[in-house]
């Protein structure tokens, strides 16, 4: 869901939190006169006023339009999300996709699905709490799963002087559980599992939101196109092509 606009707000984070540019583009369109406020052109530090007021962005007809990319990748496992250290290889060093940068995290020891893009505009709808986005992930522990931790997973636990909170766990085996975050706290569920005397064999990340991991293997991507391109963009209120 998109935040709530009160108004009068700046020109630029009003077409931020439309999902037409980030705020940073915004003030490159508005200084290309491209951004029109009821019909006049837009100044850096103009102020849309009401939910009533004519905002548009006019393309530049001697530019082309910007085609982001959205990409689902396995990460395997081993590999660094990003900022390596020495002797660690990251994402784009091995990805057929060295131009994008993933939307978020996954530690090394854990693989699976992370999305890999050239549109800066889906950081913040992707990773900030307050949209609370659904990732999954299939787990395979060491000790048997009692059926009282799942209960305790999703009442919540205390780690660190942060409560954690899964918002479903399914166990699908004796030592096999799925778990649904909403929220991506710092190796979150190797926290949650530890304090329910877990220990984390394999964790696999099957999915974003409505994006799965499907029949992807350690490596291989796939690229959003088509329904699956514009069912993403709409879970995060971004329009194409903006």
């Amino acid at each position: 869901m998109a935040e709530k606009i009160d108004f009068p707000i700046r020109i630029n984070r009003f077409l931020a939190l439309q999902g037409l540019a980030t705020r940073r583009s915004a003030d490159g369109l508005i200084e290309q006169g491209l951004v029109f406020i009821d019909g006049k052109k837009a100044k850096l530090g103009d102020k849309v006023m009401s939910i009533d007021t004519k905002v548009e962005i006019r393309k530049d007809k001697k530019q082309p339009v910007k085609m982001f990319t959205y990409v689902a990748y396995y990460k395997p496992r081993g590999i660094i999300t990003h900022s390596p250290q020495e002797n660690e290889s990251e994402i784009k060093d091995i990805s057929p996709f060295p131009d994008l940068f993933p939307m978020g995290r996954l530690d090394k020891a854990s693989e699976g699905l992370i999305l890999l893009t050239d549109d800066g505009r889906v950081t913040e709808r992707l990773l900030h709490p307050r949209f609370a986005h659904e990732k999954e992930y299939l787990v395979t522990v060491r000790e048997k799963v009692l059926p009282q931790s799942r209960m305790t997973l999703e009442a919540g636990i205390e780690s660190e002087g942060e409560t954690l909170f899964a918002k479903k766990v399914q166990i699908l085996g004796p030592h096999t559980l799925t778990i649904i975050l909403t929220e991506g706290k710092k190796h979150q569920i190797r926290r949650m599992l530890d304090a329910v005397h877990l220990t984390v064999e394999k964790l696999v990340r099957t999915r974003i939101m409505g994006i799965h991991l499907g029949a992807l293997k350690p490596g291989q991507s796939r690229t959003l196109k088509g329904s699956a391109r514009a069912s993403f963009l709409k879970s995060i209120d971004l329009k194409e092509n903006a």
